[in-house]
């Protein structure tokens, strides 16, 4: 009798794994490449009751890179912390960039605080070293902007107006001279639904696509024709805009049937926040975990599966329907309290409670000197400053392309107003 009941219990385990969860084996995420997407795989087989502490002692030593739910999920099945420190793959091993970057920002900040108490001579003086160091196009932009709004001399205008590159600056400087934007904003058609071998719901075909991208052994522009499809457009514009060193800006717009259920402004915002996300790669992973093309974070989809009477296996994200489907039910709660797309972005991305800290705080998105565009620099949340900015870009461009003419400059404007853009601080 004791034996049967066990027996039950086993059978009722599993099946409530199976019905919650999809269940992978140690052979299985075993033979899956080195990457992060085969560190989510880790992940998801230590979280299952059935994997066991020497199975999980074993495919630890695999893991790209050490996360803390990594950490986390295998001290709860083997009561340690992992004892070893992984070899991660690095795709971009350019060292002079990021050093470049890191005096770049330095000589930045510093003409931003020069900014704050007008000491605006000096601040230029800053600025221009930006310039000069910086290697990354858009940051040199920004530069530029900065030094055209310290000085109003136009030809760090006409500079900005022949950068290759599609950013905040670029349009702004489009904008205050009354000029067109940049012809460099592509969004391919393509005819072919699919192509053969590609699952661009799959992870571990993206870890592969990427393995084959970064190898050096395969010409981008072979790689991309291989993957041209509406299916995988968004590995297909990914790998289109590295093979020519992003002096061309892809935005594409995937999924136009089951976008066009919600008003123009939503299609807008969804395209905005996918192409910074994920580049409208449905199978994205990353370092955190966030999943599928709108980069849901596991508890974000937990939260809204419940909210929505659903059990949801995480890999159902990967289906950009789904993935669509749960970012607009998300936006519908964050769009309750902000209006405008930079601030519904900043929450998109590090929360809406750090979003209303930062526009409540004194002096912050409100009328003064070089505002709104001091108040976006001076964040100190590094990763939601750039992400906004870029999702604001992006939303701007997505409402021109769908028949909606919008320009940058009079809607940036009314980030000092509060009544136009949050309930937090009427």
């Amino acid at each position: 009798m004791r034996q049967a009941l066990r027996l039950l219990s086993l059978i009722l385990l599993f099946a409530s794994e199976s019905a919650v969860a999809k269940f992978h084996s140690y052979s299985e995420v075993h033979h899956m490449p080195q990457s992060v997407e085969k560190d989510y795989y880790i992940w998801r087989f230590l979280m299952q009751p059935s994997t066991t502490a020497s199975q999980a002692r074993a495919i630890i030593t695999e893991a790209n890179a050490l996360n803390k739910k990594l950490k986390e999920a295998y001290r709860k099945k083997t009561g340690s912390y992992p004892n070893f420190k992984p070899k991660p793959i690095f795709y971009s091993s350019n060292s002079q960039n990021w050093k470049n970057r890191v005096q770049g920002n330095f000589a930045f900040k510093k003409g931003i605080a020069l900014v704050q108490k007008q000491q605006l001579k000096r601040a230029a003086q800053y600025f221009n070293s930006a310039y000069r160091i910086y290697k990354e196009r858009w940051e040199k932009d920004k530069a530029l902007f900065w030094l055209y709004l310290v000085t109003k001399n136009g030809e760090y205008l006409s500079m900005l107006k022949q950068s290759y590159h599609v950013n905040m600056y670029t349009l702004l400087a489009a904008d205050i001279t009354k000029s067109k934007y940049p012809k460099s904003i592509i969004t391919p058609s393509i005819s072919k639904s699919t192509v053969w071998g590609i699952d661009a719901q799959d992870p571990i075909d993206w870890a592969k696509m990427k393995h084959k991208l970064f190898s050096g052994k395969v010409d981008p522009e072979d790689l991309a024709e291989e993957c041209e499809s509406q299916e995988t457009i968004g590995m297909h514009t990914y790998i289109k805009a590295r093979a020519c060193n992003y002096t061309k800006c892809y935005y594409p717009m995937p999924y136009r049937d089951f976008m066009k259920q919600y008003p123009v402004e939503r299609q807008a915002l969804i395209y905005a926040i996918a192409r910074q996300e994920s580049r409208f790669i449905p199978a994205s992973v990353s370092r955190s975990f966030a999943l599928g093309m709108m980069q849901f974070m596991p508890f974000l989809i937990d939260h809204v599966a419940k909210q929505k009477g659903e059990k949801l296996d995480y890999d159902e994200i990967f289906n950009p329907l789904k993935a669509i489907e749960y970012a607009n039910y998300h936006l519908d709660y964050l769009t309750k309290y902000l209006y405008h797309p930079l601030f519904i972005a900043y929450a998109y991305n590090g929360g809406i409670g750090f979003t209303k800290r930062l526009i409540r705080k004194k002096g912050n998105f409100r009328p003064g000197p070089f505002e709104p565009y001091l108040s976006m620099e001076k964040m100190k949340n590094v990763e939601a400053r750039e992400y906004g900015k870029r999702v604001l870009t992006n939303y701007v461009i997505y409402m021109n392309k769908l028949g909606h003419p919008m320009r940058l400059l009079p809607f940036i404007k009314t980030l000092t107003d509060p009544y136009q853009t949050d309930r937090f601080r009427k």
